[in-house]
């Protein structure tokens, strides 16, 4: 894992049970790479979800998510799923994620995602407390 500025690098490795029948990375697969990554990037900024769900009273919920896929990806490669936050209000962030390649960099797939803070009872959008939201800079 390696963090500049702006941007988290999550590594990940494909397995066999990623792929789809043409032996290629199955679409949906990039989506939970990208959740591995923002749960890490979560993480390294010192919030556990399960902690922010029973301390807080909060989760995140994914409300849309945009794929853009460029060049697929195989059995045992190696990729890096990147994080950036685009946007942060009161109670969403918008994340631009990429997987990439991580022999060569080049870009693989380019998801936007929207989450937003939701109450754990009443599962409506909750403002992220501020010492959250701050760490999201």
């Amino acid at each position: 894992m390696t963090t500049d500025s702006a941007t988290f690098r999550w590594p990940v490795r494909v397995y066999y049970e990623d792929t789809d029948a043409g032996g290629v990375v199955y679409h949906a697969r990039y989506l939970n790479f990208c959740e591995r990554a923002r749960t890490e990037w979560l993480r390294a900024r010192g919030w556990e979800q399960d902690a922010l769900r029973d301390q807080h009273r909060l989760v995140f919920v994914v409300a849309r998510a945009s794929l853009e896929y460029r060049r697929p990806a195989r059995f045992n490669d190696a990729l890096t799923v990147t994080c950036e936050v685009a946007n942060r209000r009161s109670a969403v962030v918008d994340f631009v994620q990429r997987v990439e390649h991580s022999a060569d960099s080049s870009v693989l797939c380019e998801v936007s995602v929207r989450v937003v803070c939701v109450d754990t009872d009443s599962f409506r959008p909750k403002t992220i407390p501020e010492p959250i939201l701050e760490s999201f800079a």
